[in-house]
């Protein structure tokens, strides 16, 4: 008789779907024992025990096997028979009894495998055995049978005419082979709608040839009725072997993937796969060198080796390259490569090759935990691999791993089972840390929003809520009702129009209320660490941007705190932002532990579900565009409009200078992060600062290099945001010039600093590849941050290129135009807007100026042309043809104040007003002139980077546009003139120009000869004895007044 027996399997249920089925599998198999004996004892009523089996099929997410389907015949047959006879002659009761066992039979069979394909939690009291055993071995073919798809829709049922499958047999994400598509066959109903092949697939491998982690990904195909093409309906991708990989699986059920997302088949499809039954046990290869073809590299090879090493990830390496690295395998270590360059290079999986792998494993010496982070990707699916990378990261302590946990979640995903390392990783750090059990269980519930993994996610869920205890599991039934809540009511307030909209968020806040109320107290999902008990509603607020975020101001539970100020968004997918502020928090991390505090502010940011999610607001913090606005709204145009705003909020000189102090650290390091991320769409009101001085951006919408476009123009043209008017900032108006070297120089420490972490930043994008995000999701992507970083330069040659990017910055003309049109569309939403609170603009900037309207503005080219001409001309016409449109349109636009400054004001000095930014004179007595230089000199190379000149003056006490030139003494056929480009007018530019000298085989009586000039007119010059210089070391040198 059919007996099942519930178990505690909590921590592996896939979702509270296999619960709720083993508590509703007993009473459906207790009505089936009922109606069987009833049906013995009377010999009729077979209808109620087949409606019994249809229930049990039903809670088995409707599964009707072929089994199930015969007995089900056979037992209508029989008593179809009996009923049609009225003899005596009719079927015996043993016969009947013989059918129901085959009926229960094939019912136990079919609650065995659903209970072990879907991790249920219960499980039969005694296990069925299979009617043969095949004669399979590890020498024979790959072969099983495909026997149904259950469950299918109604809707494809009339949609489709025919359905069909396919075979596909991948590791590591590529092919390994690939069965032909089966034939063609209509539904057909039973108990449910279900496509019947039961066809043999078979593969021309043998299965000894197969890794243990090959995948096997069956799709589901239906021939449309309508256009007869075929279409992929749902696939799915699991383990070929079982978990335990000691022999294959007899029967298994797989749950499609709905490849359309249609809402009407949203339910649970199932794919029955029969394995011939066999005792096959995977002998794993022992570590074993194989060094035949082992050849010891010259010095030039060593030095290719660690050029190619410097790629950082596999998927930078060309086929040719990753063949030469493994070539010299043995030759790699942790001084000159990394493992998962060497491992990934490998030409195969097979048994040998994976001894070999094992040998470079067991034998390498991490150079940091982190390095294993690469051994995670999807290039890597071997389980012993990945468990050698988690014991690596086991030594990292849990506020680190906190930093990398969004990845490691992501990677999850090519996990086999709750059993793997990582996982139980994971798990561990969950019971030790409230931080990481707490960050790990958000991240987990946005990752089911990923429909091909979403099961998996459900069960990796299921079991850190077993693991997290009853308390923490309160905590987190608290925070996401505070979700639904906050979703509710923002989706409220979207929708009410423009009048109502404020009514809609005061009304709506009761529930908020209401709910504290209940709850007392809750965290919040962004931070554990911050208890909230109320709201207090008369701060509460909304945006008036396009999804009218809410601004929510919690009451702190600490009181003393003050209030804790969120914005929820709907509509805006977060993890993008997620990840480039957890990015920037690594590099944050990395200054620190080398000492260099550049005052970050990076808010927390977490997506909360599909399109929705919470964003920590920053305290005293503003605008850039509202600073700019205070001003007039020829603020964006002025250069000192962020030293007056920090002025007038400073009057203490101490507080004055603090506040330029932080300005100066954070600007430097929101330079080097956005850079080197590629962050896009950087405009005025996507920058902020606060009252004591901090920089920093928001909204991270687009990054890696993905500009909007206007037209055929980037609209980020910049490589990231500095402009004069933060340099006349820092410079305090010019008064302090060499804290414009002073910037540069930080700038290039942090980002040299960055750039010796280069394989930690590529490893956590390339593990977010698979993230579903819309700007990361190629190997060009990847590259784009490669290409910023430059691992493969030296710190000179970096510091060169920083330097380059910080004055194209400074002069990038398309910064202010978009700023203008930035203005210009923000006066035209704000107008129609009518937002609650509008801020009101001196009346004096509103007004149109008939005596100074423009008629045409034309422009003729670019002062720098970097770019070919018929792209330059293209350039020119593109933006010619946006004036026009812009002058000839909305008259109040055309004659705005603002536009007319922009083009009527462009040279106009509007710096006189603040004497600070004056000459300061002639030079003091003290003040010499000098030049800094680093000289460094290997293998016949002489590099010399000139950093800066300070104090500079010409004969007349101007300032010059001075140029260096350079000779190398003694030169008899003058051949070793070099020179650098020419800085604008100042007295103390900076250059961090490159000068090379190749096939300088001795120094000893040579002369490094440097000139300064300034269009032709002698500035200063010294000559340096090179036998003397202390090589790679920053110096100042004097400059004298003539040449010798």
């Amino acid at each position: 008789m059919l007996t099942c027996m519930v178990k505690d399997k909590k921590a592996s249920s896939c979702a509270q779907i296999y619960f709720r089925a083993g508590q509703n599998l007993i009473s459906v198999i207790m009505n089936y024992r009922g109606q069987v004996e009833y049906l013995l004892q009377n010999e009729n009523n077979v209808d109620n025990v087949i409606e019994a089996a249809k229930a049990i099929c039903s809670v088995l997410c409707f599964v009707e096997t072929r089994d199930v389907t015969d007995a089900v015949r056979k037992l209508r047959a029989l008593v179809k028979a009996q009923n049609s006879l009225q003899s005596v002659e009719t079927p015996s009761k043993v016969l009947i009894e013989a059918a129901v066992t085959e009926l229960s039979t094939a019912i136990s069979r079919l609650i065995h495998v659903y209970s072990s394909s879907f991790d249920a939690n219960f499980q039969l009291a005694s296990i069925p055995k299979r009617p043969f055993c095949a004669d399979i071995s590890l020498n024979s073919q790959l072969s099983f049978t495909v026997c149904a798809a259950h469950n299918i829709p109604e809707a494809w049922v009339t949609r489709y005419k025919v359905f069909s499958f396919s075979c596909l047999l991948t590791y590591a994400g590529k092919t390994i082979c690939q069965a032909k598509i089966c034939k063609n066959t209509p539904v057909k109903s039973s108990f449910f709608f279900l496509a019947d092949w039961n066809e043999k697939v078979n593969f021309p491998l043998r299965i000894k040839a197969l890794p243990r982690e090959t995948m096997l990904t069956v799709k589901l195909l239906g021939v449309n009725s309508t256009s007869k093409n075929t279409e992929v309906l749902a696939w799915t991708c699991t383990p070929l072997y079982a978990k335990d990989r000691s022999s294959n699986p007899s029967l298994m059920f797989y749950t499609f993937v709905n490849e359309h997302g249609d809402n009407e088949c949203s339910c649970l499809l199932a794919q029955q796969i029969d394995f011939p039954e066999a005792d096959l046990e995977f002998i794993k290869p022992e570590p074993e060198e194989r060094r035949g073809d082992h050849v010891e590299p010259t010095q030039e090879c060593l030095q290719h080796i660690v050029r190619l090493s410097q790629r950082h990830s596999l998927l930078l390496l060309s086929e040719q390259q990753r063949r030469i690295l493994w070539f010299y395998r043995y030759s790699c270590n942790n001084q000159n490569c990394s493992l998962p360059l060497v491992l990934g290079s490998a030409p195969s999986w097979d048994r040998s090759t994976l001894s070999e792998m094992y040998t470079l494993l067991r034998s390498w010496r991490f150079s940091s935990p982190l390095e294993a982070l690469g051994l995670l990707t999807f290039s890597f699916p071997d389980q012993d691999i990945r468990g050698a990378a988690v014991q690596q990261i086991e030594n990292v302590s849990n506020d680190e791993l906190l930093e990398y946990l969004p990845q490691l979640v992501q990677v999850l995903k090519f996990e086999w089972s709750l059993e793997s390392p990582l996982v139980k990783l994971l798990l561990n750090r969950s019971l030790q840390s409230i931080q990481v059990a707490h960050q790990l269980y958000w991240l987990l519930k946005n990752a089911q929003n990923e429909v091909h993994f979403r099961m998996w996610y459900k069960k990796l869920l299921a079991a850190l809520q077993f693991c997290a205890g009853h308390a923490l599991n309160n905590e987190f039934s608290k925070e996401e009702k505070l979700i639904r809540i906050l979703e509710d009511i923002a989706i409220k307030v979207k929708a009410a129009s423009d009048p109502k909209r404020q009514e809609v968020l005061t009304v709506e806040l009761s529930r908020l209320e209401q709910f504290f109320q209940e709850v007392k107290v809750c965290r919040l999902p962004l931070n554990p660490a911050l208890a909230v008990q109320g709201v207090e509603a008369d701060s509460c607020s909304y945006f008036t941007s396009n999804a009218f975020p809410l601004k929510i101001s919690f009451i702190n539970a600490n009181a003393p705190s003050g209030n804790i100020n969120v914005i929820f968004k709907i509509g805006d997918d977060l993890r993008q932002d997620m990840l480039v502020l957890q990015i920037i928090r690594v590099m944050d991390s990395i200054w620190l532990q080398e000492g260099l505090d550049m005052q970050m502010i990076i808010y927390r940011c977490l997506s909360t579900g599909k399109g929705q999610g919470l964003v920590q607001m920053v305290p005293d913090a503003t605008t850039l565009a509202k600073i700019h606005r205070e001003s007039g709204l020829i603020g964006p145009l002025k250069e000192n409009t962020i030293k007056k705003w920090f002025r007038h909020h400073h009057p203490l000189e101490s507080s004055y200078q603090e506040a330029i102090r932080n300005f100066f650290y954070s600007c430097a390091g929101w330079c080097v992060v956005t850079f080197i991320l590629g962050v896009c769409d950087r405009h005025s009101d996507n920058i902020m600062l606060t009252k004591a001085g901090h920089m920093f951006h928001i909204d991270f919408g687009r990054f890696l290099g993905h500009a909007q476009m206007f037209g055929s123009i980037r609209r980020d043209r910049a490589p990231f945001i500095f402009t004069s008017e933060m340099e006349y900032f820092i410079t305090e108006g010019g008064k302090n010039p060499q804290r414009f070297q002073e910037f540069v120089e930080l700038c290039c420490r942090a980002y040299n600093i960055v750039r010796k972490h280069s394989q930690l930043i590529l490893n956590l994008l390339e593990m977010m590849l698979h993230a579903g995000l819309p700007e990361l999701n190629s190997i060009q992507d990847l590259k784009y941050v490669y290409d910023n970083l430059r691992p493969q330069d030296s710190d000179l040659q970096a510091t060169s290129y920083f330097t380059r990017k910080i004055k194209e910055s400074l002069e990038c003309f398309p910064v202010k135009l978009n700023n203008l049109i930035h203005a210009l569309v923000q006066m035209s939403v704000g107008s129609s807007a009518k937002p609650p609170a509008p801020e009101t603009v001196p009346q004096e900037w509103m007004m149109l100026d008939t005596e100074r309207s423009i008629s045409r503005a034309t422009i003729l080219g670019f002062s720098k042309k970097p770019d070919p001409v018929d792209l330059e001309h293209k350039r020119v016409k593109d933006l010619n043809l946006y004036l026009k449109q812009l002058l000839s349109g909305s008259r109040k636009l055309a004659n705005n104040e603002l536009v007319l400054s922009f083009f009527l004001n462009w040279s106009k000095n509007t710096l006189a007003e603040d004497p600070s930014y004056l000459t300061l004179g002639p030079q003091s007595a003290g003040h010499k002139p000098g030049v800094q230089l680093v000289i460094s000199y290997e293998n016949t190379r002489l590099t010399i980077m000139l950093k800066h000149m300070r104090n500079l003056r010409l004969p007349d006490g101007s300032v010059p546009s001075a140029h260096a030139e350079f000779y190398l003494l003694p030169d008899p056929y003058e051949v070793s003139r070099r020179k650098t480009k020419t800085a604008p007018k100042g007295s103390d530019p900076t250059y961090n120009e490159l000068i090379v000298y190749d096939r300088v085989t001795e120094l000893q009586g040579r002369i490094l000869k440097l000139i300064v000039k300034s269009k032709g007119t002698f500035v200063g010059a010294v000559n340096i004895q090179l036998s003397s210089v202390p090589f790679n070391e920053e110096k100042w040198y004097p400059l004298g007044n003539s040449v010798i």
